[in-house]
């Protein structure tokens, strides 16, 4: 694919890793220091270990094919609502912070257990995708111009579900090999068609049942979006992920670095890399990348402010879109706003503005002077589908890290630990390993081209490719 074969530098800097252990931490601080397990516990973790080193040929077989008909529609709730650990810990914290320097990136901290929340990484990026059918509405504008519109329409509803809870606290770190699958079935009477750019979503009475009606169609009546998540790289901490669908002959992938910093009362995380969107129907791609993400008040109450210029590019139409996710001042101003423009780039002509929150609402005004606000928090949810526990594979997320959700929804931070504690040993292992044996990794469902990620079947590759015709920029 042409945009995957550009070279993207990533950022220069220290490598970042939340897994290694540098920082030696008093025997106290037991969730992320090096604490003792006893004798039985050594034992069961290296027999673990050994077994993980001499099985690690298994991650690098074929890429497993996962039936969306082998999913059901998840019932798993972890939102972040209780401060209990956090207030009780905040001794733990302020040890942590008087070890840190303002700019120090966190390569080397252990983060205590009890700021986890209760999922990888790689599932809140599947969160990017609760919104199917604006998603699935962005094949289907009218043209160039509607088509970005909606782009913009849906980027900016992404992000909201993705804070599980009013707490900000951060998901697991991927263990390198690590795979998280899903997907959500959309009743095609829910996806807005081709109207003009200023009713491209629902009313809110039909976004309220927008997803129970979907559980409802019969299989030929709903689009099937699936998604595919790999951690492909541990240094730098590189994750891939994949959505399609086929009936909208569409799909998107991207690739994320994720690096972190202290900044005193709060911790930035930059997200490096591209994502890239393919409308194969009008052989169109769609550029964009991700803000930056603080977890603000670490001390109180933790919430996750977004911050940062977005921008997104279709080459093939010549219009762009310039988001800009604003921080708020020390002194007033409003929490989570955001702002945007939409231009045709050979006239230099705004056709969209947009102003608001990407949290609660957002206000839409069009070229002819109409406008349209959207009630994020009225937004139907559509729940994704997942295979049950028993039915995954031993390196997917849920699976892998079972037994620290498990200690955490029972309020064992300790017990937490230890689980946490015996992944990062042991991929700390397997990568001695490959080191000693001069074994190289192999991904299963990404392989690398120039500095970017991509997906090994992709959509594009199985469908002809679309006949240049003249682009209408109406």
């Amino acid at each position: 694919m042409s945009k995957f074969q550009r070279k993207h530098s990533f950022a220069s800097g220290t490598t970042i890793s939340w897994l290694e252990p540098k920082i030696s931490l008093p025997n106290h601080f037991k969730n992320g220091a090096d604490e003792n397990f006893t004798t039985e516990e050594n034992k069961a973790s290296s027999v673990r270990e050994e077994q993980s080193v001499s099985d690690s040929s298994q991650l690098t077989m074929e890429p497993e094919e996962i039936s969306p008909e082998d999913e059901v529609e998840d019932t798993c709730d972890n939102k972040e609502d209780d401060l209990g650990a956090v207030e009780e810990q905040r001794s733990v914290i302020l040890h942590l912070l008087s070890q840190l320097k303002l700019g120090m990136d966190l390569t080397r901290v252990v983060l205590p257990t009890f700021i986890l929340e209760k999922r990888s990484l790689l599932e809140m990026y599947a969160d990017f995708m609760s919104h199917p059918d604006l998603f699935l509405a962005i094949a289907d504008g009218s043209g160039p111009e509607e088509r970005m519109i909606r782009f913009v329409e849906y980027y900016l509803t992404s992000f909201h579900e993705g804070r599980k809870g009013a707490i900000a606290k951060k998901p697991y770190n991927p263990i390198i090999g690590e795979t998280f699958h899903c997907s959500w079935k959309m009743a095609k009477s829910q996806v807005p068609s081709d109207t003009n750019s200023n009713s491209s979503s629902h009313s809110l009475s039909e976004q309220v049942t927008a997803a129970e009606e979907s559980q409802g169609q019969a299989e030929s009546d709903c689009y099937t979006v699936r998604f595919v998540a790999e951690q492909v790289s541990h240094h730098p901490p590189v994750s891939g992920f994949y959505a399609e669908c086929a009936e909208k002959k569409m799909c998107v992938n991207a690739h994320v670095w994720t690096k972190s910093k202290f900044l005193g009362m709060s911790i930035g995380v930059t997200m490096v890399g591209e994502g890239i969107l393919s409308l194969l129907e009008h052989g169109e791609e769609y550029t964009f990348s991700l803000p930056c993400a603080y977890a603000r008040s670490i001390l109180t109450v933790p919430w996750v402010e977004l911050g940062g210029k977005v921008n997104v590019n279709c080459a093939k139409t010549g219009y762009s879109a310039s988001i800009t996710f604003h921080t708020k001042p020390f002194y007033g101003g409003k929490l989570h706003r955001v702002t945007a423009e939409v231009k045709q780039n050979a006239t230099n002509t705004v056709v969209c503005r947009v102003q608001g929150e990407w949290n609660s609402i957002l206000e839409f005004t069009y070229s002819n002077g109409e406008t349209k606000c959207m009630d994020l928090t009225k937004l139907s949810v559509t729940r994704k589908r997942v295979r049950p526990l028993e039915k995954q594979g031993p390196f997917e997320s849920r699976k892998l890290w079972q037994h620290v959700t498990e200690s955490l929804r029972e309020g064992d931070i300790d017990k937490a630990t230890e689980h946490k504690k015996a992944l990062e040993e042991r991929q700390r292992n397997e990568e001695r390993h490959r080191a000693e044996t001069g074994t190289p990794w192999h991904t299963k469902h990404f392989h690398k081209e120039g500095d970017g990620w991509v997906y090994y079947n992709p959509l594009w590759k199985s469908m002809p490719p679309v006949q240049d015709q003249p682009v209408d920029t109406n």
